[in-house]
C-alpha cells in the first residue's frame, strides 16, 4: 500500500491485474506514467535469469527492479524497458494484460502486441502476458532466432524484440529465442510464416518461395531438426504480429477466431513443451 500511494502522487497509472491473482501471495501490479517532453518507450522486454538480465543492462534497457512473481515461486521475472530512436523503434502508448487464452485473440485483432513472457513463468496457475498498443501500425519486417546469449545485444542495437520464451524449455539443450523487428513500411513486411520439423517439409517451403532462418529451435535438445520459415511477397496480407504459443488453451482459441496458426510443434520428436507460432 506505501509503494502505491508513492506512485500514485508521483503521476503512474495502474494496470487493475494483480499478477499473482489466485495463489495468495503478494499483489503484483504494473503501473506506468505518460508525459509530454519525455522520450517515449519503444520497446519492452522481460528476463528470467542472470543471462539475459547482463545482456539487457549492457544494451542500455532500464531495470524495473520488483520480481513480478515475487512470493509465487517460479523463475525471477523483472521487466525492461527501452526509449528508442532507430526507425524499427515506435512508441507504446498503451498497455493491458491479459489473464484467459480467451481474451487474447480479441486483443490480437485490434490491434495489440503481446509480449512473448508469462509472467508467472514456472510459477503454476494461469499464463498471464503483457500487451502493449503502437503509437502507428506497424509489420513485422524481419525475423531471426538465436542461440544462447551471445548475439543478444547485437540484435537489441539493431531494433529487433526477443520473444521471451525459450523454445526448448523443458528440452534441455542451448537457449533458443526468436526475434522480430518492426517497420510502419508496409513494403516491408513479411507476408507469411511457417515451420519445417522434417527434410520433406524443408523441401516444400523452399518451393512454394519460403526462405528459412537458419537456426534449429531445438539446438542440442535431440529430436526432430525444427526450422522456421518466412515469406515476403507483394500482396495484401502483411503481418502485424507474431505469438508463440505454449499454452495448449490457446491454441484452439486462435484457430477458432480464424488466426493463422501454424500447427507444428518445435518440440517435435523431444520431451520439451509443446509450442506452435500464431500470426495476424
Amino acid at each position: 500500500k506505501d509503494e502505491e500511494e508513492i506512485l500514485g502522487a508521483n503521476g503512474y497509472r495502474r494496470i487493475n491485474t494483480d499478477l499473482n491473482e489466485g495463489t495468495g501471495k503478494n499483489q503484483v501490479f504494473i503501473w506506468y506514467k505518460k508525459e509530454c517532453g519525455n522520450r517515449p518507450v519503444t520497446r519492452i522486454q522481460f528476463s528470467f535469469n542472470d543471462s539475459m538480465k547482463s545482456v539487457l543492462a549492457d544494451a542500455w534497457y532500464e531495470l524495473v527492479d520488483r520480481d513480478l512473481n515475487r512470493g509465487a515461486g517460479g523463475d525471477y521475472v523483472f521487466l525492461w524497458y527501452f526509449c528508442g530512436s532507430t526507425e524499427y523503434d515506435i512508441p507504446i502508448v498503451g498497455l493491458k494484460v491479459s489473464k484467459d487464452a480467451k481474451e487474447e485473440p480479441a486483443l490480437l485483432q485490434d490491434g495489440w502486441e503481446r509480449l512473448g513472457c508469462d509472467l508467472k513463468r514456472k510459477a503454476g496457475g494461469k499464463f498471464i502476458y503483457l500487451w502493449v498498443k503502437r503509437k502507428r501500425l506497424s509489420y513485422i519486417c524481419e525475423i531471426t532466432a538465436t542461440v544462447n546469449f551471445s548475439c543478444d545485444r547485437y540484435l537489441f542495437e539493431q531494433g529487433y524484440t526477443r520473444v521471451d520464451e525459450d523454445t526448448n524449455r523443458g528440452a534441455g539443450g542451448k537457449h533458443v529465442f526468436l526475434w522480430y523487428r518492426r517497420s510502419t513500411d508496409m513494403s516491408k513486411a513479411l507476408t507469411a510464416l511457417n515451420v519445417s520439423t522434417s527434410p520433406r517439409e524443408q523441401a516444400k517451403l523452399q518451393a512454394s518461395g519460403f526462405k528459412m532462418v537458419c537456426v534449429d529451435l531445438s539446438e542440442g535438445a535431440g529430436g526432430n531438426y525444427v526450422y522456421t520459415w518466412y515469406k515476403k511477397e507483394r500482396c495484401e496480407s502483411q503481418i502485424q504480429a507474431m505469438v508463440l504459443l505454449i499454452n495448449p488453451d490457446a491454441w484452439k482459441e486462435y484457430q477458432k477466431a480464424g488466426i493463422n496458426f501454424v500447427e507444428k510443434n518445435l518440440n517435435e520428436g523431444n520431451k520439451g513443451w509443446k509450442m506452435c507460432i500464431a500470426y495476424k
